[in-house]
């Protein structure tokens, strides 16, 4: 039996389906787990990189979000603001990174925060490409512990919407 078993011939053309998806609005929050997280570096810029995956509210499930945090960067308040969000998630984890004290290696990223739902506020960022063509997209503006002690499973909520001025819903749900 061949591998490429199929019932008609293929002219070097595919195309999967699926497509863009809108950002998720400003202000919303979401309860997600990161499934990776990693050193990475992108010209010269080296960074934690988080994949989040959504596991709550049910209309954004599944999707995912890239979270650059940028704990070496060049301009030291901007440097220390992501060790204090990198410090979040981490508690928000367990804990464990702080703990050490060290710099997180590939191994321990993913020890200690891989598979640890918390609660995330997201934001909704723009610009042109270079192609001209607007783009957006969704960033983490903060994190926090997530409520209760319900299986993930069982997390059924809609975010309400939160006014301009109010910030962070200290009744969500999750």
């Amino acid at each position: 039996m061949s591998f490429f078993n199929f019932d008609e011939k293929i002219d070097g053309s595919f195309e999967s389906g699926g497509g863009n998806f809108e950002p998720i609005p400003a202000k919303t929050q979401v309860l997600a787990a990161p499934d990776e997280a990693k050193w990475d570096e992108y010209e010269g810029d080296k960074f934690i990189s988080l994949r989040w995956s959504i596991i709550a509210p049910k209309e954004y499930k599944g999707r995912k979000l890239f979270h650059k945090v940028r704990v070496l960067d060049n301009d030291p308040r901007k440097a220390e603001k992501a060790k204090r969000m990198l410090a979040a998630i981490d508690a928000n984890a367990g804990g464990k990174l702080m703990k050490s004290n060290e710099e997180p290696t590939d191994k321990s990223l993913t020890m200690s925060l891989v598979n640890k739902p918390m609660v995330l506020m997201l934001q909704v960022w723009e610009m042109t490409g270079s192609d001209g063509q607007p783009r957006s997209g969704n960033w983490v503006s903060a994190v926090s512990p997530r409520k209760g002690s319900e299986p993930v499973e069982d997390v059924a909520v809609e975010p309400e919407p939160v006014a301009e001025d109010e910030g962070w819903d200290k009744d969500a749900p999750f």
